[in-house]
């Protein structure tokens, strides 16, 4: 247990760089480095938690620590993975409340903004390459990305289709093998009924007690936990959609201020739901409140779904359709990216409906550091906020 812990906290406090980066830590460290998975262990399970909704490395964490000790296990490794990052985020949501809005602030940010459009465009082409195998794939995805952006279409929908055809069309072949041993029903139902109530008992106590902002927040975070499938790229536009449309919460330069903050901190990047909840916040107080209650909510049901559903990982090689169902999803992914990229950069490079010079120049340089020369983002966000300064001074 005492190893448990020191390996899992080093993974949450080095776990920068989204989650491509934080999969290919841990399975250095569970993998490679210490038998603790085997290859097909860790493949598989990285598979079923690509098929849940929410952060698939947090809930990889989560699931290779129930595998070693059990529920306390994974609860030690899925909260070492979340809470440097969380405590980061914290601080700079309190220090971005006080001055965000100063003019050398909003220098920096105008760098910031258009470093992150080149990071999604990397992260769309990292997902491709993955994803786009056949041209079934390619056809969901443009499908996908033609629901959001032409029809303006519900996220949860489009997902749900893409599982759907994923599911009637690339069903995967069967490996060969014994399944695991079956799990009683009535186990499973009792760990989904206990974290259901873990999960939902302090949303009931929040609506006796708590402001309605709270309680706001901890219906939409609960149910954006639902529909978070792909990561937290592919719901943002979708987060946005609600926290800026419909509840007013925070503009759309905030949002995306929200996103290149997130990007800087260690830990699954869906933290970008509890600055958005602090940033939405009338007082350092509430403000500190929103952030646990988001948090809560949006990480309670990642371990329901790795505690009810891990007996049955192994048996995924011999489920063809929940497969087929899992690589539509991905699929789909790539046109939901896209979406979320061509937003972001009308939002950062046009204002008023004009192009401005100054982003466009940082995010070629970004573009040149990040994708070309392969520099960590670590980095380059640092020297993008710098060139905010230098082509956008404050006034």
């Amino acid at each position: 247990m005492a190893e448990l812990i020191r390996v899992f906290g080093r993974i949450g406090l080095l776990s920068f760089g989204g989650p491509a980066a934080q999969i290919a830590l841990m399975y250095k460290e569970l993998v490679e480095d210490r038998p603790w998975l085997t290859d097909a262990q860790f493949l598989r399970a990285l598979s079923f938690c690509m098929l849940l909704p929410g952060p698939e490395a947090m809930q990889l964490a989560t699931y290779a620590g129930w595998r070693l000790r059990g529920t306390l296990g994974g609860l030690i490794a899925g909260l070492l993975f979340v809470i440097p990052g969380a405590l980061v985020i914290a601080v700079l949501a309190l220090a971005y409340s006080a001055y965000g809005q100063l003019p050398i602030a909003q220098s920096l940010f105008i760098g910031i903004k258009a470093c992150v459009v080149v990071i999604v465009i990397g992260a769309l082409m990292k997902v491709s390459q993955k994803a786009l195998k056949i041209r079934a794939h390619l056809t969901i995805a443009v499908a996908s990305f033609a629901a959001l952006f032409a029809l303006d279409l519900p996220f949860p929908l489009v997902i749900a289709v893409a599982a759907l055809a994923g599911a009637l069309f690339l069903k995967a072949p069967v490996e060969p093998g014994p399944k695991s041993a079956p799990q009683s029903i009535w186990s499973t139902v009792k760990t989904v009924a206990i974290w259901l109530a873990i999960w939902l008992a302090p949303i009931l106590l929040l609506e006796l007690y708590a402001p309605n902002i709270l309680v706001d927040m901890a219906i939409f975070f609960s149910t954006l936990a639902v529909v978070t499938f792909g990561g937290a790229y592919a719901v943002l536009a979708y987060m946005t959609q609600i926290v800026v449309g419909d509840f007013g919460w925070l503009t759309t330069e905030q949002m995306i201020d929200a996103l290149g903050l997130a990007e800087t901190t260690p830990g699954p990047l869906i933290l970008v739901t509890q600055f958005v909840a602090m940033i939405a916040s009338d007082s350092p107080g509430t403000a500190i409140a929103a952030g646990v209650v988001t948090l809560w909510v949006t990480f309670a049901p990642c371990f329901l779904w790795i505690f009810a559903g891990a007996p049955y990982i192994d048996r995924l090689a011999h489920m063809p359709r929940l497969s087929g169902a899992l690589a539509g999803i991905t699929a789909a992914v790539v046109g939901v990216i896209a979406n979320l990229g061509l937003w972001f950069a009308g939002a950062v490079f046009f204002e008023q409906g004009f192009l401005q010079f100054a982003p466009v120049m940082i995010a070629g340089v970004a573009a040149l550091l990040l994708l070309w020369r392969r520099w960590d983002m670590l980095w380059v966000l640092p020297i993008s906020a710098a060139l905010g300064l230098l082509l956008a001074p404050p006034v």
